[in-house]
């Protein structure tokens, strides 16, 4: 749908859609048993050749200059066969746009300008937390002008991968809290093992403790909740679009299985209680296109108030998402709980889909502050 309303948008998801067909759904499996099985260094070297880490950077920057709508698209296509990918290039792009809106241009230049390995054009950053939602757990000294960070940063997404890490911490004496370059190969850097989560397996994110380590601030001092807010507004959307990825990989795979598996002397697509699942899965697919369809040229046109309702966009995909893949594992009985097929892992990810940008139930009560207003 995103490309029926902006066809310029078509290569992007033929690029993205071949590139899921050939470097993930095979491997799907293999994949999700990271951290207990390799890392898809490979897939992910490939993903960085294709440009999907720098979309939204402008071309002067390493990237290729794209909006909310080509991210969406490619994150979509992408989520259709392993979403875990989608969450890699979601969080960089997350970190990538609030360095943007700091206007932090130079350490965007340092990070990616000599990037010739995917590990080094990656951002690490706490992607499942809204920092303003949290107790500070990293501080910062002022010492003229030179930072100095002590803390401990959980769940830092790409921690163990990214070079370079953008860290919610707050300086000594200031309300509010900052964002921080970090080194992640700096001595006083101590790193965990990958952390096990309910879905994302090949997204991985460890908890980093942090003692005395430069850092270089993005902004300015106390800022740093004015930034994610500016950020989130457009990433909301790009959440959005990997739950609509989703539910479509969960639809076709039940769909097609539907048609394959006999019982009781037909096709089971031909019950009508399947066939009564299939059709609402199939109208959760298409109302969620449709809708991302419509936030995505909302932002990009600035339409009045698309800030407040890509929130809404996101937290209604994403509680469909999970309905629709509980629904994907029904259709295929004892066989949609299996590792096999790729159902009981999206159900997974949809689950974990609903944290990106801070808890569920406080980004539903952030979207109420808002419309109350």
């Amino acid at each position: 749908m995103l490309t029926y309303t902006n066809p310029e948008l078509k290569p992007f998801e033929e690029l993205a859609g071949q590139f899921a067909r050939n470097e993930l759904a095979s491997g799907r499996e293999e994949h999700d048993n990271y951290p207990f099985g390799p890392f898809f260094h490979g897939v992910l070297a490939r993903a960085h050749e294709a440009g999907f880490l720098g979309i939204i950077l402008p071309e002067h920057q390493g990237g290729i200059g794209q909006g909310t709508g080509a991210l969406c698209v490619i994150l979509d296509s992408i989520s259709r066969a392993d979403a875990s990918l989608a969450g890699i290039l979601f969080t960089t792009a997350l970190a990538q746009q609030i360095l943007m809106e700091a206007g932090a241009f130079d350490a965007i230049r340092t990070i990616t300008g000599g990037a010739s390995k995917a590990e080094e054009a990656l951002i690490a950053f706490p992607a499942f937390a809204n920092p303003s939602e949290l107790a500070p757990s990293v501080f910062a000294k002022n010492e003229e002008g030179r930072y100095t960070l002590f803390g401990t940063c959980d769940y830092l997404v790409l921690g163990g991968l990214a070079r370079y890490g953008l860290i919610p911490a707050r300086v000594h004496g200031r309300k509010g809290y900052s964002f921080f370059i970090v080194d992640l190969a700096a001595p006083g850097v101590t790193k965990s093992g990958p952390v096990v989560s309910l879905g994302f397996h090949a997204c991985p994110a460890v908890d980093v403790k942090i003692r005395d380590v430069d850092g270089t601030i993005a902004g300015s001092e106390g800022d740093g909740a004015v930034l994610f807010e500016r950020a989130a507004e457009k990433m909301h959307i790009a959440a959005a679009a990997i739950a609509c990825g989703i539910m479509k990989g969960s639809f076709v795979e039940a769909l097609s299985y539907a048609k394959e598996r006999f019982q009781g002397g037909r096709e089971i697509v031909k019950w009508s209680e399947v066939r009564m699942i299939l059709a609402n899965m199939a109208v959760k697919v298409d109302v969620a296109d449709m809708t991302l369809a419509g936030a995505c040229r909302a932002a990009e046109e600035k339409h009045p108030g698309w800030e407040t309702k890509s929130r809404a966009v996101a937290i209604r995909i994403q509680d469909d998402a999970c309905e629709l893949t509980t629904d994907g594992i029904q259709v295929l009985g004892g066989y949609g709980y299996m590792k096999d097929y790729g159902q009981e892992k999206r159900f997974r990810d949809a689950k974990q889909v609903q944290a990106l940008l801070g808890m569920a139930p406080m980004k539903k009560l952030k979207y109420f502050e808002k419309v109350a207003e």
